[in-house]
């Protein structure tokens, strides 16, 4: 690969990359995710803290997978990160479809107006075992 190859592919990815990251930062902005994450989870004292932990964990781990960074830890590390991950990205996912209305729409299109706690219920079990599953089978 010459030199004017790398240059043009190298234009392109921080191109590509600065669209994403615009996009990202757009989608988090006009949606007010963080705000709505505050407020689900009472924690409106600390709205900087979330602001600040999702720009250092988005820069961290995208160094992490640019430089290909690995960290051999013990099972017990791993596994508490894991349940940490997960609780971030469910409760960032919350706060999006709480800031859609996804789940009211979703019910009465359904008809299940009065059983919108079952219908959570089973999404939120849904996603617990099949995450469970999906660990299980990889060990």
């Amino acid at each position: 690969m010459n030199l004017w190859q790398m240059a043009v592919l190298m234009i392109l990815g921080l191109g590509g990359g600065l669209a994403v990251g615009s996009g990202f930062v757009a989608f988090i902005t006009v949606l007010d995710i963080i705000p709505r994450l505050a407020q689900l989870t009472n924690a409106h004292r600390h709205i900087r803290a979330l602001e600040w932990a999702l720009i250092s964990g988005t820069l961290f781990f995208t160094m992490a997978d640019f430089f290909h960074w690995v960290a051999k830890l013990p099972l017990v590390f791993t596994s508490v990160y894991g349940l940490l991950a997960g609780v971030f990205v469910g409760t960032l996912a919350a706060g999006l479809t709480e800031a859609l209305n996804v789940f009211p729409i979703l019910a009465k299109r359904m008809h299940m107006d009065s059983r919108l706690l079952s219908l959570l219920m089973a999404m939120v079990l849904g996603k617990i075992i099949g995450s469970l599953v999906q660990w299980c089978l990889k060990l």
